[in-house]
């Protein structure tokens, strides 16, 4: 079985003003949820960091030439930057594998993904334009323009450290702002990576900073400063509620993708192969930690038991293993604690009546080590009203609920607060499009599963957030809409006597 080498350690301070800070002598250390090696060092950052941060952006906004850049010199710089992380795309990769545990198969997909919007938003951003209106009237000529918003925050999660990130930072760049992002603590190494590779590139010092720490420490400032002018933030819908909350003193704008418990609705006219085959991805994908996870199997009565033999069968060939080790397919859970709340709901669910069909379990033993692994989990038998149907797991889980008809298929994938994303698999495209529509979901897939490209806009509905990612759309949310209106010729008096002349 090939391996690829470890990464030594890394230590990193704050990335600010263009520069990578020395680290301070408050640090954290991120530990291996693999194998619990130390992988690297990084600053605890302080609310001053995060403020002073803050302040570099706001003067490189205020004062600074990015905002005036050319929207072809902008996209350049980022088609630079696309070149370079490229050129590093291999050391991303560890990066992010080792600090999240997922496979390196994975993390190189999502370097590539990462460079892919980067390029897109450089195409975007050489084509910034607003509108002109000639037709209203010989005396009045208006322009809609778009102007970059300011400073915009940006908190990112663990899951997909460089991914999510590159989902945001990119398109607000091109559109002419300036940034503070705030890695999670977890994965904090190529955020502090893509800022050096970008001012490698020629985007100006200050126009991109790096603040690593605690949320609620360098977290909450970038919400509460009046000097933010956007908070992007993607993370569980209870953290988001607070930054709704810690915002409101600021009326910032907010765009906020949040939690997701997706369905993946398996009919009995479905490709039954490629079915088998998206719901196994659809749910162990990243070892379930992905907000648009197709947690929930909602299985037509008639084919449920057949199509659950085979299923069960299938996971259990899944290879977990190590991030590093290029046969794995399915890594550790992002830490203890996150271990032990993936196995507090799947014996909650047995609790409350579920039947364990495989995994259940967490991985322990000499081939396990110190690493956080549970095993690729089928539950059955679970109903709508339970909590593994509702709440979102974050592991390799699935719950299997079956239905009747369409009218029932349909109620069961809107039974949750959620509404992020969701799956269909049928052959039938008057049923495809009929579910689709009435799917409460930012994002449906028919006959495929997490699924896109950047030109596809990406957010949730209900519980699961607002504002778009990526796309035009995702272009947009770092814009601001302003209207110019142009009168020509002598002014028609409206207040004659005030001013002379006629009305």
């Amino acid at each position: 079985m090939s391996t690829v080498e470890a990464t030594h350690l890394r230590t990193y301070g704050h990335f600010i003003g263009g520069r990578a800070v020395p680290p301070s002598d408050t640090t954290f250390e991120r530990i291996s949820p693999a194998d619990g090696r130390v992988l690297a060092t990084y600053t605890a950052g302080t609310r001053a960091d995060a403020l002073g941060a803050v302040a570099v952006a706001r003067t490189a906004f205020d004062e600074g030439e990015w905002p005036h850049w050319t929207a072809m010199d902008r996209g350049r710089a980022l088609l630079r930057c696309a070149g370079l992380m490229r050129e590093h795309e291999e050391h991303l990769a560890r990066i992010d594998a080792e600090e999240t545990g997922k496979p390196i198969i994975l993390a190189r997909g999502d370097v590539a993904a990462s460079i892919e919007l980067f390029e897109y938003a450089a195409a975007l951003a050489m084509t910034m334009h607003g509108e002109a209106h000639t037709a209203l009237g010989d005396d009045c000529t208006a322009m809609v323009v778009r102007e970059p918003a300011g400073v915009v925050g940006m908190i990112i999660p663990w899951n997909f450290p460089l991914l999510l990130l590159a989902q945001k930072l990119p398109f607000a760049l091109g559109a002419g702002c300036t940034a503070v992002i705030k890695p999670a603590e977890f994965t904090s190494g190529t955020a502090l990576e893509l800022a050096r590779l970008l001012t490698e590139a020629g985007v100006p010092d200050g126009v991109v900073n790096v603040v690593t720490g605690a949320g609620s420490v360098v977290g909450a400032p970038l919400a509460e400063s009046p000097f933010v002018d956007i908070l992007s933030f993607t993370g569980s819908t209870e953290t988001g509620k607070r930054i709704v909350e810690a915002s409101a003193g600021s009326v910032k704008r907010l765009s906020m993708e949040l939690g997701g418990k997706a369905a993946s609705v398996v009919f009995a006219d479905a490709d039954l192969d490629d079915a088998l085959d998206g719901v196994l991805f659809g749910v162990f994908f990243n070892q379930g930690e992905c907000c648009v996870s197709g947690a929930r199997l909602l299985i037509q009565d008639s084919i449920a038991d057949a199509f659950l033999s085979r299923l069960v069968e299938a996971a259990g060939r899944i290879t977990v293993g190590g991030p590093l080790d290029e046969a794995s397919e399915l890594g550790p859970m992002i830490d203890a604690g996150h271990l032990a709340n993936v196995l507090g709901h799947i014996d909650a669910a047995r609790r409350e009546g579920a039947t364990v069909l495989t995994g259940g379990e967490r991985l322990d033993g000499e081939n396990w080590g110190r690493g956080h692994f549970v095993a690729p989990t089928i539950l059955d038998g679970v109903g709508e009203e339970s909590a593994a149907f509702q709440e979102e797991i974050f592991g390799p889980v699935l719950t299997v609920t079956r239905f009747s008809d369409v009218d029932h298929a349909i109620r069961l994938a809107n039974a949750t607060e959620y509404g992020l994303a969701g799956s269909i698999w049928t052959k039938n495209i008057d049923k495809a499009l009929r579910v689709a529509r009435e799917m409460r979901s930012g994002r449906v897939w028919v006959n495929t599963t997490i699924d896109g490209a950047p030109q596809l806009p990406a957010g949730g509905m209900k519980q699961s957030g607002f504002g778009r990612e990526m796309g035009q759309a995702g272009f947009d949310e770092f814009t601001d809409v302003k209207t110019i209106q142009i009168r020509t010729g002598p002014r028609t008096r409206v207040f004659p006597n005030w001013t002379g002349g006629n009305r």
